[in-house]
């Protein structure tokens, strides 16, 4: 679609029942508002993720800015989303980090990921959304976001919580309460209000109480303050962010790989959300639409950045202003690479104390995790069946452990990877096996609503 909108009315109001369609706009300087709304809308998941990774969140706000772009091209403006930083890479991110690998490895694996994304984008395209519906149901997808979360649990109890517990219990209840208590837009960014207040506590105690004696970044147990801002005295307000290439090991690569059945889950979901609120068959864009993000991030994680996906936080924002406009995008997406070019930004956020991350991602995890569940609920997964319920508990505890089975001497599988090759494969052959003649599922009423349940 050209970069071209007709003006809807008088480009002024909005009447009772009517919408802004995504190849329309309202005035130039209502947009830019809609456009500012959706930058706000999708900041705070967009660099509380890489802060989490360990990756410079500068680099993930202007990468999601280019993201946005490539993705509102490729599927020609008929499908108005936002890319913003993937919470789904956590996992094997953190995995990739216990094994010492560096942000050059993390990007690389990430990259691949997003080669593979694209590739599945493409399959879709031209085979159609069921064939993702017959390899990754409802009880297969479920689990595997499910275990993308609760895999995480050893991240907390091990790396943050013990930085400085105090302050992770405090900040975790405080976030908690903002967002249950707060609503609409204060809600949610509860996990951002939490992560400000968590920030502005540990700040209190080092000048109120002083330094605490804690493990520090090198694992020495040491006394030190809670916040350090030399880099951010020493970091520009005005410059480019610090882009660094991939390096490619496989053993990261494939602890990452995972993520994949849950971005394609994401986005299905985010688009079909789209088309009902637009009014419009957005099927045959399924495929560019899943394409279209894996081409984002391996472009992203090419110059140092986050893993991209679309945002159910902006789809909210489209609902309640019923303005489905791409140029609003375009304008949040042009204000995302401005933004990300101050690096002193990046710096104070990268300051953010273990203490906090502790407090926050022990949320964010348990929230992700639960999100399998729902996906669950949702399409009625019949646990009863022993072919569903099986597979998936067993990777789950895997997951959790985590569990590491060494394959050589140099290569093992672990904890979120090797539970989704359970889930993935156990599934499959355990209902391959099921169905057979003679088998008591053969017989028996096929009655599992999940079976061709979109996902």
């Amino acid at each position: 679609m050209a970069l071209r909108w007709k003006v809807h009315g008088d480009g002024k109001t909005l009447a009772p029942g009517e919408v802004v369609k995504p190849d329309e706009r309202l005035s130039w300087p209502r947009m830019i508002g809609f456009g500012f709304q959706h930058v706000v809308a999708m900041f705070g998941a967009t660099f509380v993720f890489p802060v989490v990774m360990g990756l410079d969140p500068n680099i993930a706000v202007m990468m999601s800015g280019v993201a946005t772009i490539l993705f509102l091209l490729i599927v020609q403006g008929k499908i108005p989303s936002y890319l913003g930083s993937s919470a789904s890479f956590v996992g094997g991110v953190a995995a990739i980090r216990a094994a010492q690998g560096d942000d050059a490895t993390v990007t690389g694996a990430i990259l691949v990921a997003g080669l593979v994304l694209a590739a599945v984008g493409v399959a879709i395209h031209f085979l159609g959304v069921r064939i993702i519906n017959r390899i990754f149901p409802p009880v297969v997808t479920g689990a595997v976001v499910m275990l993308i979360g609760f895999g995480l649990a050893y991240v907390v109890a091990q790396v943050y919580w013990p930085k400085d517990q105090w302050v992770a219990l405090i900040t975790m209840v405080v976030t908690g309460l903002f967002i249950v208590l707060f609503k609409g837009f204060l809600g949610r960014i509860g996990i951002l209000l939490g992560l400000i207040f968590g920030y502005v506590l540990s700040w209190v105690l080092d000048v109120t109480v002083g330094q605490i004696t804690s493990p520090t970044a090198t694992g020495e147990v040491a006394p030190h303050y809670r916040v350090n801002l030399e880099n951010v005295a020493a970091a520009d307000w005005i410059g480019l962010p610090q882009f660094h290439g991939p390096a490619f090991e496989f053993s990261a690569i494939v602890l990452v790989l995972p993520a994949v059945i849950a971005l394609i889950a994401e986005n299905v979901g985010h688009v079909k959300a789209v088309g009902e609120m637009t009014g419009t068959d957005v099927d045959p864009y399924m495929g560019r639409a899943v394409m279209a993000d894996g081409v984002a991030t391996v472009v992203a994680t090419s110059v140092g950045g986050s893993p991209t996906t679309t945002y159910a936080e902006n789809i909210g924002v489209m609902a309640a202003t019923r303005v489905y406009s791409t140029a609003a995008y375009y304008i949040a997406a042009i204000i995302a690479i401005l933004f990300g070019l101050c690096p002193k930004f990046g710096a104070l956020v990268s300051a953010t104390p273990d203490g906090v991350l502790g407090g926050v991602t022990v949320i964010l995890y348990g929230m992700i995790g639960l999100l399998g569940a729902k996906i669950w609920i949702e399409n009625r997964v019949d646990f009863s069946d022993p072919v569903n319920m099986v597979p998936v508990g067993a990777g789950i505890i895997l997951a959790i452990g985590p569990v590491t089975h060494q394959i050589t001497d140099d290569f093992s599988l672990a904890g979120i990877a090797l539970g989704t090759i359970v889930v993935l494969g156990g599934y499959h052959v355990l209902r391959w096996i099921a169905n057979r003649p003679g088998t008591q599922a053969a017989v028996s009423e096929k009655a599992p609503a999940e079976r061709d349940a979109s996902v």
